[in-house]
């Protein structure tokens, strides 16, 4: 950390964290306290479910209102086991010398409150759902994929705003008037320097980028009649906005930046890139002719 970044925090008068005046806790009720972050996860849940319900409603829809209302209870286990197993397995080194690595404290896995969840370990815990909920009504996997990617957005967007209101995962120094300095951040006893709120770019890119674009090619444009491509977009999109904002975040500190040069975050949204590519450039080949599940329209 340089001293120049120090004096320009010193001098640019950059907004502190605690002046916000946010607390994890939304709700202390005494021996019960409920967190922002379960209230993110919730409402990312309830509103994605309330936004696939209209977008089912439209002609040609792979899925009816009930394969919508029981995907809500298999998605919501494949986001809690799926984030928690991904997170242990990618992020669950030791966080310090002496202490343990997570994958080698099986009481701590349960304790998720503690925090400790993977966006990677969520999205293939709900690619299982689906698959589950496809095979056991006959349904198309691709385009089922196709509509819940739509509505993956608010959940994005709902978990880095409570990460901001956590203040963790707080991003790289910087002197750029928009910078915050948050408290307890690893500056080894030297004054704490303004950092980039990364936790809103993503917000910003995963979220409502993400969501304009996705809702642009659903309601205006035939995507949603080629299998594969509005799941391609999305797994671009979110690729392409980790990969770029991992380099204005600080690096999980017990894993740091990896021996091939780029975070943990950055290596798993690189095949997310690739894999997305391959769907984007192969979705006119699957066009077929859909006949609705829901709705009361073919379409040709």
């Amino acid at each position: 950390m340089s001293l120049a970044i120090l004096a320009a925090t010193a001098a640019a008068g950059h907004l502190s964290y605690t002046d916000l005046n946010l607390s994890p806790v939304a709700l202390n009720l005494g021996i019960f306290q409920i967190r922002w972050y379960s209230l993110a996860y919730i409402a990312g849940i309830l509103v994605g479910w309330w936004y696939l319900t209209k977008l089912i409603d439209q002609p040609g829809a792979p899925m009816a209102r009930r394969h919508a209302d029981d995907f809500v209870f298999y998605a919501t286990l494949g986001i809690i086991l799926g984030g928690r197993i991904g997170y242990i397995i990618f992020y669950g080194e030791s966080p310090g010398p002496g202490e343990p690595a997570l994958w080698a404290t099986p009481l701590q896995w349960f304790k998720l409150w503690d925090g400790g969840m993977s966006f990677h370990g969520g999205a293939f815990g709900v690619v299982i759902a689906i698959w589950w909920l496809a095979r056991r009504n006959n349904l198309s996997m691709l385009r089922f994929l196709d509509y819940v990617a739509c509505c993956g957005p608010f959940g994005l967007f709902f978990g880095r705003i409570a990460n901001f209101v956590n203040g963790e995962l707080w991003g790289r120094p910087t002197d750029e008037p928009w910078g915050i300095i948050f408290q307890n951040t690893m500056s080894n006893g030297l004054p704490e320097p303004a950092r980039h709120p990364s936790q809103l770019y993503e917000a910003g890119l995963e979220g409502i980028v993400l969501f304009a674009i996705l809702s642009f090619l659903f309601w205006r444009t035939q995507a949603r009649y080629k299998p594969g491509l509005l799941l391609g977009v999305f797994l671009v999109g979110y690729g392409a906005a980790r990969f770029l904002v991992e380099y204005f975040r600080v690096p999980d500190a017990q894993l740091g930046i990896l021996p091939w040069g780029i975070s943990m975050g950055q290596t798993l949204s690189a095949p997310m890139i690739l894999v997305g590519l391959y769907f984007i450039m192969t979705a006119n080949g699957r066009r077929v002719r859909v006949e609705p599940i829901a709705g009361d329209a073919s379409v040709a």
